[in-house]
């Protein structure tokens, strides 16, 4: 856990990050947070929100897995990026203020950190 939690405390050191959560993606069990993780709501309503997303893009005849969700508010940017693994995967969600992040590179971090965050 001690890895998660460093991992976690990466995302604070990225310009605009306010807070960031992991939570498994099925149940919406949260397994760590940092910072302040309020505008994402609680784990089970993120699962859910990316569980329907997907649903409605396989749907819609899109092919292949969603891979990331990007949520913008007049205050933050929510960046959620999919952690595969076996079982479960994991969701990876930031919390960004909206006027001091450059949202390109926020995404491109959130994606190399989900990458990286279970080795």
């Amino acid at each position: 856990m001690r890895a998660l939690e460093a991992s976690l405390s990466e995302v604070l050191d990225s310009p605009g990050a306010v807070g960031a959560v992991v939570v498994d993606a099925v149940s919406g069990l949260g397994h760590h947070a940092v910072g302040e993780h309020r505008p994402l709501g609680t784990g089970a309503e993120l699962a859910e929100l990316v569980a329907l997303v997907g649903e409605g893009l396989g749907a819609a005849g899109v092919v292949g897995e969603l891979e990331s969700l990007v949520v913008t508010t007049t205050r933050h940017h929510q960046v959620v990026q999919l952690v595969p693994r076996r079982g479960d995967p994991l969701l990876l969600a930031t919390v960004l203020d909206r006027t001091r992040t450059n949202l390109a590179l926020a995404i491109r971090q959130s994606a190399d950190l989900a990458k990286g965050l279970l080795t």
